[in-house]
């Protein structure tokens, strides 16, 4: 899959991009089924009573089909048409979310350095705790940032709700969906259930320069198994996704792994 020119210009612009039905139905039922065994297995979705947050790392490094997700034409190329086709997997984290999530952003870059890839594998509408932006809120001019509001408080500030922060969109969604958005844009959620479920990828430029890769480090060192005190058994990634990986996909592997295996030599594949 390529971007048009008009999908990069939106994306560029306003700091998303919603594909609907980029999976198909069929394809959704087995994303969901792998999904499932994993945070029933490891990610302690079995202890999940709806009172938080169920969270695990790594959602598509437990079992091989998910793995492949990494491999597919349309991941590679929608993540690829917006940071480079040579991007590094930076993980990411899947979730049984309960309830509200606040105004947030997932990084204070400054720049486009990394994205996150969601996978919805419930229906969503803005009353059942879809995700909702602030279109372009990743630009460090924009008026909210350079105004020092924070929207989580719009209550106080303008008698509106958060959820209905002024300026927001919400972005209903149905399984097979994707949505891909920068770190720095402001995302929330309000009125969900108490056992919604998505996994994502997170996804930076690959670095050459030394002032890349200082950001790449800084990135690292926060987001990182190691970062959270996490043996993966293989360093940045859990062995399944380095066993299964062929050299196209190790493209995207390669220099997050090395990073932080020098950041974090005690969680080195041994």
């Amino acid at each position: 899959m390529q971007l048009t020119d008009q999908m990069k210009n939106f994306f560029n612009v306003f700091g998303y991009l919603h594909m609907p039905a980029l999976f198909t139905q069929d394809e959704t039922v087995w994303i969901t089924e792998e999904f499932e065994m994993s945070i029933q297995s490891v990610g302690g979705g079995r202890d999940h009573d709806g009172s938080q947050r169920t969270m695990f790392g790594g959602p598509i490094e437990h079992r091989p089909k998910l793995c492949g997700l990494l491999d597919d034409d349309r991941v590679t190329g929608l993540i690829g048409g917006v940071i480079g086709t040579d991007f590094n997997y930076a993980s990411g984290d899947g979730n049984y979310y309960s309830g509200d999530t606040g105004w947030h952003p997932d990084g204070g870059w400054k720049q486009l350095f990394a994205v996150k890839v969601a996978f919805y594998l419930d229906p969503l509408t803005k009353d059942t705790g879809c995700l909702r932006v602030i279109p372009g809120s990743q630009h460090p001019d924009h008026w909210m940032l350079t105004g020092a509001v924070d929207p989580n408080k719009s209550s106080d500030l303008f008698g509106v709700a958060p959820k209905y922060f002024p300026g927001s969109i919400a972005l209903e969604s149905n399984p097979g969906d994707v949505v891909i958005f920068n770190h720095d844009l402001y995302h929330a959620s309000f009125g969900g259930s108490q056992r919604r479920r998505m996994f994502t990828m997170n996804c930076t430029r690959h670095t050459s320069t030394p002032e890349d890769m200082e950001v790449q480090r800084r990135y690292l060192s926060i987001h990182t198994p190691g970062a959270n005190k996490v043996d993966t058994g293989a360093g940045m990634y859990y062995p399944t996704m380095l066993d299964t990986a062929d050299e196209k996909r190790m493209v995207h592997l390669k220099q997050c792994a090395e990073i932080h295996d020098k950041l974090f030599p005690e969680f080195a594949r041994r």
